[in-house]
Formats: C-alpha cells, sequence, structure tokens
C-alpha cells in the first residue's frame, strides 16, 4: 500500500497491489469495508480505477520526505503499445539521471488506452528541480505520440509500503 497526499487540495490517493488478478478480485469482499471506512475518515468519495504495471524502475527506497510527481495520460487504443515502448526506451532513462531519482512507474489501463506515470524523489526540492525538464519530455511525448495529458498531480508520499518487483 502507498499513500499520496496532496495536503493544499485535500486529494489522497492509495494505491495497493495484488500479485495476480485472482487474489484482488478475491479480496474485494474484504477491501469494501476498509474503502468505506477511508472514505468517511477523509471526508470524501472513494474512486476505484484498476491499474497493471508496465514499467516499475528502483534506484532506491524512498525516505521520510519523498514526493511523487504524477501524470494520467490517454491515447487512442492502436498507439497504446507504441506509448509504453516509448516511455520504457526514451522516457526512463532521463528520468534516471534527475536528482533525487528513487523510483517509476508506468501502470496502465488496456482496455480504456489510459495510464498514469509516478515518479518518486527524495525530497520536494529534487522534485521541483526536476519540472522544466520533465515538462519538456511531457511536452515531446504527448506531441510524437499523440497522448492526451488529462491531469498531472505533485503528491506527498506519507505512506510506502508497496511490494512490487524492482524491475518491470
Amino acid at each position: 500500500m502507498s499513500l499520496l497526499v496532496d495536503r493544499g487540495s485535500g486529494r489522497c490517493i492509495v494505491t495497493n497491489s495484488w500479485r495476480t488478478k485472482e487474489a484482488m478480485h478475491a479480496s474485494a469482499e474484504q477491501m469494501l469495508p476498509e474503502h468505506k471506512r477511508a472514505a468517511e475518515i477523509l471526508g470524501g468519495s472513494p474512486i476505484d480505477n484498476l491499474w497493471q504495471i508496465a514499467v516499475m524502475r528502483r534506484d532506491h527506497r524512498s525516505g521520510p520526505g519523498a514526493w511523487v510527481r504524477a501524470t494520467w495520460l490517454k491515447t487512442r487504443p492502436e498507439l497504446f503499445e507504441s506509448a509504453i515502448d516509448f516511455y520504457r526506451r526514451a522516457m526512463l532513462p532521463a528520468i534516471e539521471d534527475f536528482e533525487g531519482f528513487c523510483s517509476a512507474s508506468l501502470m496502465v489501463d488496456p482496455t480504456a488506452a489510459r495510464a498514469v506515470s509516478s515518479v518518486t524523489y527524495d525530497s520536494l526540492g529534487t522534485m521541483e528541480q526536476s519540472a522544466d525538464a520533465t515538462g519538456s519530455m511531457r511536452t515531446a511525448m504527448l506531441r510524437d505520440l499523440g497522448v492526451d495529458q488529462d491531469d498531472v498531480g505533485e503528491f506527498e508520499l506519507a505512506l510506502a509500503h508497496l511490494r512490487v518487483p524492482r524491475l518491470a
């Protein structure tokens, strides 16, 4: 489980991971009361999205004070696989060179041709230092691949306990 928090807007993102899709579906009934309880505590309405990890890189574990920049994307179904490949081949190596880089992931929903990229940094300062370079890379990807950006958010990494492979 991980918890991303934007204290200014009150937006929270809770991410859970399972080894298999079957395990995830088997736990759904048990998780329902927890979703409702979390919504009551946080004062909001839960929105469930199912994502598959397409790409994962971890340089090192994040520590206290880590921040995450998340970008939600959408493309046409026929361009989906090439967009994932572009992220893996071109964007990820550049992201790994950013000062304070901890990890990056690309989670996808192939049925809707949607993706969310998240990059974790050691601190708010190192995330802010990467803003111009990240924006340029994102602009090039959107232009060259015909990808649409739905949203970008910057979040404090309040809880970091996802158990996923180091490389995917």
